[in-house]
């Protein structure tokens, strides 16, 4: 189906089911609403899992672990290679839910939210292929004997995943655990459900075994609780805020299961002397912005040196004329709407709360904001002390706030005085100082002067309250396999 055959801004996928042990089954509890945050619309009713549902979705899981296990590399590379050739067929309407359901400007969609998902899964076919086994050759004391080290399949995972990035947050977990040779169950934000929903039919089309992949969808914390503490899951993979995170660790605990969270941040854009602002000023901002700034990694606290703040907020009033809020299916617009109503009242309260202690907005935008959805036009903050609410605090909206700094060793500083440590960059005239900076940097990823996309072979995660464990590439995988020592005798 193209888009003659239907109406992309309107669109949205037709699943209602959940995926359960191969099969698509009516969800028997609460109906939830989807609904579009750009038009306030409701797009869908969902009917959500029981407890009795999730139950069979683990016991599913548990049942197909043995076998796909045991399957071959080739065989479990083919069928994530299979899976990343049904999404890329499906890249239009894929990217049209997302618009519709997330927000995502549709300029920003394909390329980060549907495209970026596909090349991970690639990556990860070919990493199920890699064979981990590590030989430590003789050993002599009592008597001669020789080991090796295999990695091994973890067993069940819980799948957990944010409302901003639904497909890549959902890949960046079943990806890996699928060439590890694990079994998953995938549980979207309620916030989303309608685009993993879907992908519980792309995951059939691409002949995934039945009880490998299962999808459910919970209409708040019963469900979740209840899956990261099921007897028959042994890994719990979660994205989203630090309290949920802390929860769920707590949980999980209980059954004593490994955990990998990926949470906040509160990520700084460290500006050093003799780079040029005005050249950079507009990528910094709508890095910062995308999304409607609902991304983890965002770099909203933008460190200035002293000599800079100046010519940087002269030339951030021309950068900000290029940021765009509203309708995200028009390709001029680069920041959608908030998720709901909800969030973005909380986002509004960043605004005021900053304005009452003090702050100053010193860049914002003056055009009126559309009429319905959830939106929130971007603004910086200036003259917060560093110890402030706003500038601690992951706002996930369009809220910047910017610091200066006097000394490297000052900012070196601020840049670590957070709970947080998931990102970082630093813009220098000088790339080979700024990796060596990055050793001062408690940051799991640290950009030098804008760095590049989100690799599907480097670690994503973090220090601190950003989380536990790390995803995406062999750091990813390695999260759900166990070491094995083999040792014998000749």
């Amino acid at each position: 189906m193209t888009s003659t055959d239907i109406d992309l801004r309107t669109w949205v996928p037709a699943t209602r089911e959940l995926l359960v042990g191969g099969r698509l089954v009516a969800g028997q509890g609460p109906v939830i609403e989807a609904v579009n945050p750009a038009t306030e619309q409701v797009t869908a009713t969902v009917p959500t899992a029981t407890i009795e549902q999730v139950d069979a979705a683990v016991d599913a899981a548990r049942r197909a672990f043995p076998a796909w296990a045991e399957a071959s590399p080739q065989e479990r590379s083919a069928a994530i290679a299979r899976l990343a050739d049904v999404f890329e067929a499906n890249v239009e309407r894929l990217t049209a839910s997302i618009v519709n359901e997330v927000g995502t400007p549709a300029a920003f969609a394909e390329v980060m939210q549907v495209r970026l998902g596909i090349a991970h899964l690639r990556w990860q076919a070919e990493a199920a292929l890699v064979d981990r086994t590590v030989q430590l050759g003789p050993w002599h004391d009592p008597v001669l004997s020789y080991s090796e080290v295999a990695y091994r399949p973890a067993g069940v995972v819980a799948c957990i995943t944010g409302y901003n990035y639904p497909i890549n947050l959902a890949v960046f977990k079943f990806g890996a655990a699928l060439a590890a040779g694990c079994t998953c169950v995938l549980l979207p934000s309620p916030r989303t459900p309608l685009t993993t929903l879907w992908m519980g039919e792309l995951f059939q089309e691409a002949g995934i075994p039945a009880g490998v992949l299962n999808v459910l969808v919970g209409d708040g914390p019963s469900v979740g609780q209840h899956l990261t503490t099921h007897p028959g899951v042994d890994r719990v993979s979660f994205t989203g805020s630090d309290a949920v995170g802390a929860r769920i660790m707590e949980q999980a605990a209980r059954g004593l299961k490994g955990v990998t969270l990926e949470l906040g941040g509160k990520s700084p854009n460290i500006l050093l002397p003799g780079i040029d602002v005005t050249a950079l000023a507009r990528d910094i901002h709508l890095r910062w912005a995308r999304n409607g700034g609902q991304g983890c990694a965002a770099l909203a606290r933008m460190l200035v040196h002293e000599s800079l703040v100046d010519d940087f907020l002269a030339a951030s009033q021309e950068a900000f004329t290029a940021l765009r809020v509203g309708d995200p299916w028009d390709r001029t617009v680069n920041i959608g709407p908030m998720i709901r109503e909800d969030h973005r009242q909380r986002v509004q309260s960043f605004i005021d709360n900053g304005l009452a202690d003090g702050g100053e907005i010193v860049l914002s935008l003056d055009t009126p904001v559309p009429d319905r959805g959830f939106f929130v036009n971007p603004v910086v903050f200036a003259g917060l002390p560093h110890d402030n609410r706003l500038v601690q605090n992951e706002v996930f909206g369009p809220v910047g706030v910017v610091v200066p700094f006097s000394t490297e060793e000052e900012a070196i500083a601020l840049a670590n005085d957070t709970a947080y440590g998931l990102a970082a960059n630093v813009y220098t005239p000088d790339v080979e100082h700024g990796r060596a900076l990055a050793a001062k940097l408690r940051s799991g990823t640290v950009w030098v002067n804008g760095g590049g996309n989100m690799r599907p072979d480097a670690p994503f995660g973090g220090f601190g309250l950003s989380g536990v464990g790390r995803e995406i590439g062999e750091w990813g995988i390695r999260e759900y396999l166990e070491p094995q020592h083999v040792q014998w005798r000749p």
